[in-house]
């Protein structure tokens, strides 16, 4: 099991000399320089451009740089197509799942905030950046969602590593899935809380955990609704039953749940029905809301909690005045306009039925977050580069990002991607597949 650690048994750097200890500095005595002052030179040297080295010698961005596989900048985009070193290519790897980003109505509301408002509040919701359009949004989505507040934030990161660290303290105990995304790790290790992980989407292994933590102490579970990397769907009737019986406080994460799941993409509590059953709803507006930026939904008395103790609420800009109204056009779009989310669960039945016929492992995937798991590096980069060959863009996620055995080729299906392009995507993986 991983443990919280205090933060005062994090490794503390060593005092620096007193400058009495170093009576002669350089220039002094005629511009002489003593052997004392060669070794006070040498050990500041030293220290000082230690963590230099350790940049400089970094096997992770050596390989990186080497490889490129990440970083690619698109010099142009339209839809599910872009440009990358002045070739078209098929964007297979968006979070774009309602293709919403290029929707007439979200552009135009961008373009009038920006248009009234300026281009940013310049300041913290806390003290000088708050506005009215702020208040809109969050009234919206916690309508949406069925919840009595809202408040959003300038990063999905922020939203849900806040939904963590300001409820849970330290001698409270986290139940975590294993697999959670990396925002909610660190929410728990700024938390202070010790961590209990249980096997991924198991409620089984859950109990069990449950079953060696006393009863007496302030417990939190940390799920996703939507596991971005497997594109599974939580187990929440069996996971939140459980939950309840311990008293646990739910958080959930479904930055890729909300707009794919639910009514009119309400989400995965509501796909489930068991909205009283989840104290804390958090996401991402980055991708069925087409804009940028993260939201925290709960009961008014959680998420006025929320705005006294976190720090990333307190101290963070606020979201700015175009992405804001992106996001707002965006819901609004969602539920007026149904045919957008069909259209999202058709195409990702017809990419599905084209990998099972190439005989290609998904891990089991529910939704349009589809993996494509080749189980080694060695075989998800030269699988990656075929499908760059033939114009499709992806993105390779190998161990430790994914479970060792896992690595996997990340997928993900729009609303956008059209018929002609899923017989190229085709051609690229039966490609891809033979390089192999």
């Amino acid at each position: 099991r991983l443990r919280g650690r205090p933060a005062g048994m994090a490794a503390q750097p060593a005092a620096a000399p007193a400058p009495a200890a170093f009576p002669f500095a350089i220039g002094a005595l005629g511009g002489t320089v003593s052997r004392t002052s060669d070794m006070a030179l040498s050990f500041f040297t030293r220290n000082k451009k230690a963590m230099l080295a350790r940049c400089r010698d970094d096997y992770a961005t050596k390989m990186r740089l080497k490889y490129a596989p990440y970083y690619h900048a698109m010099e142009a985009q339209q839809g599910t197509t872009v440009k990358l070193d002045g070739r078209e290519m098929i964007m297979l790897s968006s979070n774009d799942y309602l293709g919403l980003s290029y929707h007439p109505k979200v552009i135009e509301a961008g373009r009038a905030a920006m248009l009234k408002w300026g281009t940013s509040t310049t300041g913290a919701r806390t003290s000088n950046g708050s506005r009215t359009y702020h208040l809109e949004l969050e009234e919206k989505l916690a309508e949406f969602l069925g919840r009595e507040a809202c408040h959003v934030h300038v990063a999905g990161y922020l939203s849900c590593l806040s939904s963590v660290a300001t409820f849970a303290q330290k001698g409270d105990v986290i139940l975590a899935d294993k697999n959670i995304h990396s925002c909610l790790w660190d929410g728990i290790r700024l938390s202070m809380a010790t961590v209990e992980r249980f096997s991924h989407n198991s409620p089984e292994d859950l109990r069990q955990v449950l079953s060696a933590v006393s009863p007496e102490v302030a417990k939190m579970l940390v799920i996703e609704g939507v596991y971005s990397m497997e594109g599974h769907i939580a187990r929440l009737p069996e996971i939140a039953e459980i939950a309840e019986e311990h008293g646990c406080f739910t958080v959930l994460d479904d930055a890729h749940g909300f707009g794919v799941l639910g009514r009119k993409g309400r989400g995965t509590i509501d796909h489930f029905g068991l909205n009283d059953k989840v104290d804390v709803v958090c996401g991402s507006m980055s991708k069925s809301l087409a804009s940028t930026g993260g939201f925290v939904a709960a009961s008014r008395e959680i998420i006025e909690y929320l705005r006294s103790h976190s720090k990333q609420t307190i101290f963070s800009a606020a979201i700015s005045p175009s992405q804001a109204a992106c996001a707002k056009s965006s819901l609004e779009v969602m539920q007026q306009e149904p045919q957008h989310l069909e259209r999202l669960w058709a195409n990702t039945r017809r990419y599905r039925a084209l990998l099972k016929s190439l005989g290609l492992d998904t891990w089991e995937s529910e939704t349009p977050a589809v993996p494509i798991v080749l189980g080694s590096k060695e075989r998800v980069y030269p699988f990656w580069k075929a499908l760059l060959e033939k114009g499709v863009f992806t993105v390779m996620s190998i161990a430790p990002a994914v479970p060792a055995g896992k690595d996997l080729i990340r997928t993900a299906i729009s609303a956008m991607h059209t018929e002609e392009q899923f017989e190229k995507i085709a051609d690229a993986m039966a490609y891809a597949i033979k390089r192999l």
